[in-house]
This record gives C-alpha cells, sequence and structure tokens, in this order.
C-alpha cells in the first residue's frame, strides 16, 4: 500500500489524467493536477517537486504496489497510458484487500436489517460474492448489468467529490447533435443511473432549469474554485418522480397514459411495474390487462413502449398513440 494518504491521491490524479486522451500531459501538468487535488483533500497548499511526480510515476509503472501501469513518454515530453482503458483501479485484489474487505462486508452485513442500510443491501451481496469469487479463484455467481466500453465513467468520483464538497465544474461537453463541443460553467447537484448510462444533474446558472448531461458526452472536467456554488435545495426522488428515464420538462404537464398489455407480457408488467404511479385497472378473461401511469410524455417512454413490440397497446393521450403508430408504421416499412 502507498506509504500515506498523499501518495495515493498523488496515484489517482495521475491516474485519471493520464486516462483522459483529448489532452496532452507534461510533466507540470501532472504537477499542477496533484498540487490541486490535494488542496482539494487537504484544504491547504502542498508542495509537490518534480522529483516527487517522477517517483510516482515509477511506482506506478512497477510491480511495487502491482499497478504495472504502461505509462510511456512520447514527442520527448508528453506522459500517456500506451494501453487504451488502463486504470490502476481494475488491478487485482491481493490478499491483504481480500481480508480486509471480508472483514467490512461482515460487519456490515449485521446491519442489513436496519432501514438505514437497506437500500445498499444489493452492494453488500455484490461485494461478498466478488471477494469469495477472489478468493477461491472461482467465477462470480452474481452478475450485474454493466456497459464495460461506457466512456465517461472515470469522471464518477470527481463529479461526486464536486456535489458534495459544492464546487463549481467547467465542463467540456459535445452532445450527439452538436457538431462542436461547448465549454461551460455548471454547478452539479446529483448523479442518476439510468439504462446502464449515467447523468450530472444541476445548473449553468441560478436562473436555468436543472439540466442532466450524459458522462459519456463529456471531453473535460476542470474544477472552478473561483465561482460560487449555487446552494439549492434539490430533491433528487420529487425532480423524477413523474417521469420515466432522466428527461425532465419545467412545462410538459403529466399525463395519464393508459396501456393494454396482452396475456404474455402481463406477469412480466404486474411484476416490475413501468413506474411507480402504475395502477391495474382492468383485467380481462384472456389474462390481458389494462393499465396506467402518470408521467410526462418523453423520449424514454416511447422508447419503453416500443421495445414492447406488439405486447402493448397504447389506448391514451390521442397524441402519444398516434406517435407511436407512426413510428411502428415506419418500423414496418423498413421490413416490407
Amino acid at each position: 500500500m502507498p506509504q500515506n494518504k498523499n501518495a495515493l491521491i498523488r496515484y489517482k490524479t495521475i491516474d485519471k489524467c493520464l486516462q483522459n486522451h483529448y489532452r496532452k500531459w507534461t510533466l507540470e501538468d501532472l504537477i499542477t493536477a496533484c498540487s490541486d487535488a490535494l488542496y482539494e483533500f487537504e484544504g491547504k497548499n502542498v508542495p509537490i517537486s518534480k522529483r516527487t511526480v517522477q517517483l510516482d510515476i515509477q511506482i506506478m509503472r512497477s510491480e511495487k504496489l502491482g499497478y504495472n501501469a504502461p505509462i510511456e513518454v512520447y514527442d520527448r515530453k508528453y506522459y500517456r497510458y500506451a494501453e487504451d482503458g488502463f486504470t490502476i483501479t481494475d488491478t487485482p485484489l491481493n490478499e491483504s484487500d481480500i481480508d480486509t474487505l471480508t472483514e467490512a462486508v461482515s460487519m456490515l452485513k449485521q446491519f442489513k436489517d436496519f432501514s438505514l442500510f437497506s437500500d445498499v443491501s444489493d452492494i453488500v451481496q455484490r461485494l461478498e460474492d466478488k471477494i469469495y469469487s477472489e478468493k477461491n479463484q472461482t467465477r462470480q455467481v452474481i452478475h450485474f448489468d454493466k456497459n464495460e466500453q461506457l466512456k465517461g465513467l472515470h469522471f464518477l468520483d470527481e463529479i461526486y467529490q464536486a456535489i458534495i464538497k459544492k464546487v463549481v465544474l467547467v465542463v467540456t461537453y459535445q452532445s450527439f447533435t452538436a457538431r462542436d463541443a461547448n465549454t461551460f460553467v455548471f454547478h452539479p447537484f446529483a448523479l442518476k443511473e439510468f439504462n446502464n448510462r449515467w447523468f450530472m444533474l444541476g445548473k449553468r446558472t441560478e436562473k436555468n432549469p436543472v439540466q442532466n448531461l450524459a458522462l459519456d458526452r463529456i471531453i473535460r472536467l476542470d474544477f472552478d474554485f473561483k465561482t460560487q456554488y449555487i446552494e439549492e435545495e434539490f430533491d433528487l426522488d420529487a425532480h423524477f418522480d413523474k417521469v420515466y428515464g432522466v428527461t425532465v420538462s419545467q412545462s410538459a404537464r403529466v399525463r395519464t397514459v393508459t396501456l393494454k398489455v396482452n396475456s404474455g407480457n402481463a406477469p412480466y408488467v404486474l411484476t416490475k411495474p413501468l413506474h411507480r404511479s402504475q395502477k391495474l385497472e382492468k383485467e380481462f378473461d384472456d389474462r390481458s390487462i389494462i393499465i396506467t401511469i402518470c408521467v410526462q410524455l418523453n423520449f424514454e417512454l416511447e422508447r419503453l413502449i416500443l421495445g414492447f413490440g406488439d405486447a402493448i397497446e397504447v389506448l391514451g393521450p390521442p397524441k402519444l398513440r398516434n406517435r407511436i403508430s407512426e413510428k411502428l408504421k415506419l418500423a414496418s416499412g423498413k421490413y416490407g
């Protein structure tokens, strides 16, 4: 393990820098990044010498901590990872790590029945399964859905730290529809995962509505310590209470969506409701059902309904029924 907390912070900072292939990193850039990270965590300026960061890079390259990081120098002045997607956080657990985690999981399991820990029971189960498979060199028996190729996940910790410490971010972002990237100030309020994608929620200015930014469209993040953070009570559950997905409109009203589900898919929809507002309105002799949900009409809802194909019929509202009908006709035409 690193000799002290500061060294661990430096290793992690260098790792995050070198994962960003959109920027060229000189030794001076890495020193500055490490200094900023230590200031963020310690609240004071911690002097870092050129020799210190050079030694950090040597240690990360070596087997001493098990990192074996493929750090290379190109153009005689820039540093980068020779392997795309490499990160020191993917290093395997050693025996000491496994023993420590085993003790931690055992302690957490003692509190699993308390309401405070009810939301993290699946995390404890995941940890236990991971530790068992590492310790016994066996395959994992619990599989959680994840996308290893998803971009932007390395920003998660930086955004999380910015949220809890109320620090403004400078975001370089390029949406799917934009030709060029755009850089702007952003006040992060929360993180949300949906359909294997992560989103950062916040505001650009106090007068702007809350918006979400997909992490896989973020090109670069920097901290802005000079701009005052917007202090605002943000209720994440209330924000998403009347939508399916992540797209929330400030002006769209909530609609009652009525759906008829065929007998083959009715059990699935009943045991896994499409939305928390779902109500069973009618059940037919052939075991098909009619349900209602109260939500805003958005892109994610359309994708959900279309995913059921002919198993779901939209009975109302007319606007949504017509839109789904048109999309199904267009889709059918491609196979004509």
